[in-house]
C-alpha cells in the first residue's frame, strides 16, 4: 500500500501534460481588444502546474483570473502567454524557456515555481541559484524592468486531501524553507513577493476548492491569489 500510495503521488506530480506555448506577438485570440488610449498590457506566466491550472478550466488559471480581475478595474492586462507544465522544476521551466525562444518583452511577468523541488526531495542551495536565474530571465523578459515581475508563493500541497497519511507538518516546514529562499531572492532583486500559502492551507478540508484529484486548485481557490496579486500588479503597472 505505501509502494501504491508514493506511486500515485509521483504520478500526480510528475506527469506531464502539453505546456501552453507563448503566443504570436498580439497576444491570444481570446485576449480582448484595448479601449482607445489604453493600450493593452502583454503578460507571460512561467511556472508548473500551479500556472496551468492542472484539473481546471483554462479560463480559471489564476493568471487569466488576474488579467480578468485587473480589466474589470479599468487595467488593460492582457490574457497571459503561459510557459508551464505539471512537474516541472526550476531547472525544467529553464530548460523549456530556453527552447521556446521568446523573442519579445512583456508588460508583466508573473513566476511561480519550486514545489516539484520539494516533492522531489531536490537541494534548497540548488533552488536557490535557478530561482535566481529565473528571476534574471523573467526580469529580462519585462525589458530589464525589476519592477514589471511578480512572484507568488509556493502552495502548501501538505494540506491537500492528496496529502492525507503523509507527515504532512514536514511538507509544510519544508515549503515554508522554499518559499523563504523565494523571498529572500526576490528582495535582492528587487522584485515584487505575493504570499498567497496561507490561503492555501485554509483550503484544507473544503473540497470546492480542489481539482478532482486532491491536489491541485480550483477555480475558486486560484480566484484568490488573483485578488491577493491585483493590488501589488496595480502598483507596479501605475
Amino acid at each position: 500500500m505505501r509502494f501504491l500510495f508514493g506511486l500515485l503521488l509521483l504520478l500526480a506530480f510528475g506527469c506531464t501534460s502539453a505546456p501552453v506555448a507563448p503566443a504570436p506577438t498580439g497576444g491570444p485570440a481570446t485576449t480582448p481588444l484595448p479601449g482607445p488610449g489604453q493600450p493593452g498590457i502583454e503578460y507571460l506566466a512561467l511556472g508548473d502546474s500551479y500556472t496551468i491550472g492542472e484539473g481546471a478550466a483554462a479560463e480559471d488559471r489564476w493568471g487569466v483570473q488576474l488579467s480578468r480581475q485587473a480589466q474589470a478595474q479599468g487595467l488593460n492586462l492582457l490574457t497571459p502567454d503561459i510557459i508551464a507544465r505539471t512537474g516541472w522544476t526550476t531547472a525544467e521551466l529553464q530548460q523549456a524557456i530556453r527552447a521556446a525562444n521568446v523573442q519579445k518583452t512583456y508588460g508583466l511577468v508573473s513566476l511561480l515555481i519550486g514545489v516539484n523541488n520539494q516533492y522531489r526531495g531536490l537541494p534548497l542551495a540548488a533552488y536557490r541559484t535557478e530561482f535566481r536565474q529565473l528571476l534574471q530571465t523573467a526580469v529580462t523578459f519585462a525589458g530589464g524592468r525589476s519592477g514589471r515581475v511578480i512572484v507568488l508563493s509556493i502552495p502548501d500541497w501538505g494540506r491537500s486531501p492528496f496529502a492525507r497519511g503523509r507527515d504532512q507538518d514536514k511538507i509544510s516546514g519544508e515549503i515554508d524553507q522554499f518559499n523563504a529562499v523565494a523571498k529572500e531572492e526576490c528582495q535582492q532583486a528587487g522584485v515584487a513577493y505575493v504570499d498567497i500559502t496561507p490561503l492555501t492551507r485554509s483550503a484544507a478540508g473544503d473540497m470546492s476548492q480542489f481539482t478532482n484529484d486532491g491536489l491541485h486548485y480550483s477555480g475558486k481557490q486560484m480566484a484568490l491569489w488573483a485578488q491577493q496579486a491585483l493590488p501589488t500588479v496595480h502598483n507596479l503597472l501605475k
